[in-house]
């Protein structure tokens, strides 16, 4: 492809909107264009690279068995409401209307519509195990678009889906996306870390989550260093480690006028946020409940919810704060509450500490949970972070940040119960089909690449996904010996199956040379007058300083070899 013939523009200067470099970089070097927020149009040099993170996905999918289907971005509204999915989705579904006022979605995933075609497709055990994927585009109505791709209203993603017979046949077929996933990020180029994951509104039980490391991810990562050992900060457990206090006098009322928070209580009393108990009132399927977490805590409540086992878990109001407790908000605690209590696990054993009092302006000190309060469990509810115990070696952990770009699920019954999606065994029994789904981000995938492997010149594409595996930079349009030689070189790199963009612009060297390190290509050949009047082409790897001159006649060999070699590399 010849530049002065491509519908690609370099910017010099960042875009406003852009805050981290992979926005940045994917803007300046022409691969997007904002169109409104959220909502993005990919370029010729932008598609190109997208089309090959897909290749890379249909070819690692195919592989693993999965069978490729395209179903309808537009989706029926009862589909969700059979599944429950409809309200928990909440206002980040696209909702809308036909003409004969039947409501309908925009899907931001296809669980519902892959298990209703499922349903009505298989009917006996011969046709398990079954997986099949798409790659289509989807939608979800972020309340704040941002990065980029990383954070968009729609998208292109990747959504697998298996089918078995059993809980085992599945787990294979979970392993077998799992490896799948492996291959597909490495030949990427990405360095993604599988990490255990909250199964969020998608459902079922277990599921992890493949993250890029990133200093700009939006994603907190829990990682035990000595161990391996490594979580989503939503999922992430810690060690159980209950506290030791001395017993302790009854409780004391003190009054506390204004001090609604741990940072007011901590000066009122002199002491540690630790000494605190937060005694937090959540509405949970809409009845009353209550969690306590100690006062430098933060509480999970992805954790809580899974422990209650509810389909919707909220902050109470302050009405209802008030009439549960009998005061206004800041002054809760958990003596005297006549609604399940839930406490997390360090709290076991927790005496001596300063809770609400359940009074206007009033704290109770010498709180002993286990004498004081009735407590209906003790549970992992906190948030985890850096310096928590790790729950399968006891060292300390450490805190990273990271971007998703894919995660699995084992999904279980849950959505084939709803769509009474069942199979007739070899006995002649009638039962659930059981079901796992895998999303791959493949936009996301995408920019994620580019936050990865950039420089302060621009991107640093691996070779299995740059738009173009060679920039071949003209420097003497208008001498006819330099343009026969790259006319020549085009040709023969493209027989070898090398794509080049050929920088054919009538612009200084320096343009060019800047150009190509922004736009990334891994290899960058130069032909210009003086370089073959000394010896031919010049060839360098944008990962490398140093530069080969070959002459012209053996270029495409030369070309052809680092191309195999970076290619190799990513394979092993």
């Amino acid at each position: 492809m010849r530049w002065s013939r491509s519908l690609l523009a370099t910017l010099r200067d960042d875009p406003q909107e852009a805050e981290i470099v992979s926005h940045k970089l994917m803007v300046r070097a022409g691969l997007i264009r904002k169109l409104s927020g959220g909502l993005y149009t990919f370029m010729p040099l932008g598609l190109r690279a997208l089309h090959k993170v897909s290749r890379i996905v249909r070819e690692e999918m195919d592989r693993a068995g999965a069978q490729e289907i395209l179903m309808p971005a537009l989706q029926p509204a009862e589909l969700w409401e059979r599944s429950g999915r409809l309200a928990t989705m909440g206002p980040g579904m696209f909702r809308l209307k036909d003409r004969a006022e039947r409501l309908m979605a925009l899907g931001p995933t296809h669980e519902e519509v892959v298990t209703e075609l499922l349903a009505g497709e298989v009917s006996s055990y011969r046709q398990l195990p079954c997986t099949v994927y798409q790659i289509q585009t989807k939608f979800r109505d972020e309340i704040r678009p941002r990065f980029g791709l990383m954070r968009a209203k729609e998208f292109i993603m990747k959504d697998a889906y298996s089918f078995d017979t059993s809980l085992e046949a599945a787990d294979v077929s979970y392993q077998a996306m799992f490896d799948a996933y492996v291959r597909i990020f490495r030949r990427c180029g990405l360095d993604a870390r599988p990490v255990e994951a909250d199964t969020g509104d998608i459902g079922g039980k277990w599921s992890h989550e493949f993250m890029v490391l990133a200093d700009s991810g939006e994603d907190g990562i829990v990682d035990c260093p000595a161990c391996g050992y490594a979580a989503n900060q939503e999922r992430a457990e810690r060690a159980d480690v209950p506290a030791a206090d001395p017993e302790c006098p009854p409780p004391a009322a003190v009054a506390t006028p204004g001090a609604r928070t741990i940072d007011d209580l901590t000066a009122f009393f002199g002491c540690t946020a630790e000494r605190f108990i937060k005694t937090l009132i959540y509405l949970a399927d809409g009845k009353p409940i209550a969690a306590l977490v100690p006062g430098d805590r933060d509480l999970n409540e992805h954790k809580l919810k899974r422990l209650l086992n509810v389909k919707q878990l909220a902050l109470a109001d302050e009405a209802t704060i008030e009439n549960v407790t009998g005061a206004p908000v800041g002054f809760a605690g958990p003596v005297g509450l006549a609604i399940p209590v839930y406490a997390d696990r360090a709290l076991r054993g927790a005496a001596d500490r300063t809770t609400g009092a359940n009074k206007a302006d009033t704290h109770l000190t010498h709180v002993a949970l286990a004498r004081d309060a009735a407590i209906s469990a003790f549970d992992d509810l906190v948030v985890a972070g850096p310096g928590d115990a790790c729950p399968r070696c006891g060292k300390p952990m450490q805190l990273k940040r990271g971007i998703e770009v894919g995660h699995v699920f084992k999904l279980g019954t849950k959505y084939t119960e709803s769509f009474e999606a069942s199979f007739l065994t070899d006995k002649g029994q009638s039962e659930l089909m059981v079901m796992g789904c895998y999303g791959i981000g493949v936009t996301r995938t995408l920019q994620a690449v580019i936050e990865q492997s950039h420089d302060a010149d621009g991107i640093v594409w691996p070779i299995s996904v740059a738009p173009y595996a060679v920039s071949l930079l003209l420097l003497d349009p208008k001498d006819p010996t330099v343009c026969a030689v790259v006319d020549a070189l085009e040709q023969a790199l493209a027989a070898r199956g090398i794509d080049v963009l050929v920088d054919d612009r009538e612009e200084r060297p320096g343009v060019k040379f800047k150009d190509a390190d922004l736009i990334g290509c891994p290899i960058r050949v130069v032909v210009g007058a003086k370089g073959l009047a000394k010896g031919g082409v010049e060839i360098k790897l944008r990962t490398s300083k140093d530069v080969a001159v070959v002459p012209a006649e053996r270029a495409s060999v030369a070309i052809a070899e680092q191309a195999a070699a970076l290619a190799a590399a990513l394979d092993t």
